[in-house]
């Protein structure tokens, strides 16, 4: 990474510094044990009947999107090991007393929890095939991903914003879909999790924010690299050792019952382009200025494809998932 980029990460101590406010105390955190039946209680197989009668409401499409956000959420050692590869932002001695090394502890141990507990509700409930799901995980993590940050901090918080914002919308939709259900339960739990990643989103959006204060220039062209392709899921190379498609077939269930579309990515775009000022930044390099006109366009370029995409989606025939025992959804 060049020097100058370096040098912004580096004088951002005192800033990363203020955005811990973001994280939670331990003290003051949930953790998944509070929203799940009371195993020790005299009562559990009541309220373990209780649970999954809710649970039985969920249609098997939202199951699949459930599991496959868990999924996306489990895969937390991949997540951790992006961020300390990002040149400036790393934690050396894995115990570091820095700002960057605290923030990515910190997001960690709270993002750590949103796998755990959808991972126990899905167990608890009995309507899915636990094992295959364990392969998937294992699968993921062991494939990794890239998101074409290539160890560039400013490229890595650019996508870092982009994807809590976008796992917010999932798990807030998933929540919707809960209620209308009638699952409390699940409603809940996915409300919860919407609300971490509410708050993490916030903090790596004012990084970048900050960034393009220091240097626009540099955070125009990080913002268009990690755009000019479409950005990369976190579980886009999961598998469950049987479908080689399995992520696609995935990310239409998702899209067809409208937790997470095309339309929310050009929604996220535009929300990016508005809130780091993209539009109105000046002493721009001649490169820079292209760009910024580029991810203007963006956004109103990618809401015309989602009509299209709509089409396609009306066209989706159901396929066999092995999640929910090769049900079709």
């Amino acid at each position: 990474m060049q020097p100058e980029k370096l040098e912004v990460i580096a004088d951002m101590e005192d800033f990363v510094e203020g955005q811990l406010s973001n994280l939670k105390s331990v003290e003051d955190s949930w953790q998944p044990n509070d929203f799940l039946p009371d195993m020790t209680s005299e009562n559990w197989p009541e309220a373990l009947a209780e649970f999954r009668t809710d649970c039985a409401a969920i249609p098997d499409e939202v199951l699949v999107v459930l599991v496959g956000d868990m999924v996306t959420e489990e895969a937390l050692p991949t997540y951790q090991t992006l961020l300390n590869s990002f040149d400036g932002v790393s934690d050396p001695t894995g115990a570091s007393d820095s700002a960057w090394s605290r923030w990515s502890r910190g997001w960690t141990a709270e993002e750590n929890r949103h796998g755990d507990l959808l991972n126990r509700y899905l167990y608890l409930s009995g309507r899915v095939d636990m094992r295959s799901v364990e392969v998937t995980i294992q699968h993921l993590i062991r494939n990794g991903f890239d998101p074409g940050a290539h160890q560039d901090p400013y490229k890595g918080f650019v996508y870092t914003s982009f994807q809590e914002r976008a796992t917010r919308i999932s798990h807030r939709n998933v929540a919707r879909l809960a209620q209308h259900a009638g699952d409390e339960h699940l409603k809940t739990i996915c409300g919860i999790i919407a609300g971490d990643e509410a708050r993490h989103e916030k903090a790596y959006t004012a990084f970048i924010s900050h960034i393009f204060d220091v240097d626009p220039s540099g955070a125009i062209l990080a913002f268009r690299d990690l755009m000019k392709n479409q950005v990369v899921m976190p579980a886009h190379l999961m598998y469950d050792g049987k479908d080689p498609n399995l992520f696609d077939r995935f990310s239409l269930v998702a899209q067809r019952i409208g937790v997470y579309t095309a339309h929310h990515y050009a929604e996220i775009i535009e929300h990016l382009v508005r809130t780091w000022s993209v539009e109105t930044r000046t002493n721009l390099s001649a490169e820079a200025a292209e760009a910024q006109e580029f991810l203007c366009k963006l956004g109103p370029r990618y809401a015309r494809l989602a009509e299209r995409n709509q089409r396609r989606l009306d066209e989706h025939t159901p396929k066999q998932f092995s999640w929910i025992y090769d049900r079709c959804a």
